[in-house]
């Protein structure tokens, strides 16, 4: 992937830490674009960088079968990609798929492993994010489970919305019904009743948010679990 050109580092994790943390990590990071569709690691193999996201989108995908996919996390600004090497295990247990282009923070697996032995306070990060992602992990199986799709599919472009900051996403039929476990038609008709409400646009992929509290009232109480549980932390 292609080196970007530097520019003021916008990861919220990277921002927490003491400036004279964070300046012994920055020297160990190079800035890179994430582009959708590229795939950072696949389950079994062995994860040989971590990614700090700036502006860019990165979902992790649980395979069943070899070739059915589901989404079980999101992780943009507010985190990092790759977090089982702050358990310093290096072999990735999901597929990491960019669904939204961007920049990153890219740092290789040593490189983080000396900084985390060094940095207690990269360490207690880590720690805050590691169990951040496991609420959003354990509340995305259950939200896949027991709640309908219109309130999945707005629960989704919610938590999009908070990490790119963007009210409008090019996503097609095929991924979101990757992303949500479902058939096409019925991301269809979900988009469908969204866009009837008057909450979202839906048009060749191109979505838009027109109305984020009607947004928030239509998905279902998992979201808010789970971006408290992070603001908590």
């Amino acid at each position: 992937m292609p080196i970007a050109k530097k520019k003021a580092v916008a990861n919220c994790l990277l921002a927490a830490l003491p400036r004279k943390d964070y300046r012994q990590l920055i020297d160990d990071m190079e800035q890179v674009v994430l582009t959708y569709g590229d795939v950072l690691y696949e389950p079994g193999e062995q994860i040989k960088h971590v990614y700090f996201p700036n502006d860019s989108l990165v979902s992790l995908l649980t395979l069943v079968d070899r070739h059915q996919a589901l989404e079980v996390g999101l992780v943009g600004r507010e985190g990092v990609v790759g977090i089982p090497l702050a358990l310093e295990i290096n072999i990735s247990p999901v597929r990491a798929l960019v669904q939204g282009t961007g920049t990153a923070m890219r740092m290789n697996a040593a490189s983080f492993l000396k900084q985390l032995r060094q940095s207690h306070a990269l360490t207690r990060e880590l720690h805050r994010y590691t169990y951040s992602l496991m609420t959003q992990i354990t509340q995305t199986a259950a939200c896949n489970r027991f709640h309908v799709i219109e309130a999945r599919l707005a629960r989704w472009l919610l938590m999009t919305h908070d990490r790119v900051r963007s009210g409008s996403f090019r996503l097609t039929q095929e991924f979101l019904s990757q992303m949500l476990g479902v058939r096409r038609v019925g991301v269809t008709k979900a988009a469908r009743t969204l866009q009837q409400d008057g909450l979202i646009s839906y048009s060749r992929g191109n979505i838009a948010i027109l109305d984020r509290k009607g947004l928030e009232a239509a998905c279902c109480s998992c979201y808010e679990i789970v971006r408290d549980m992070h603001e908590a932390v």
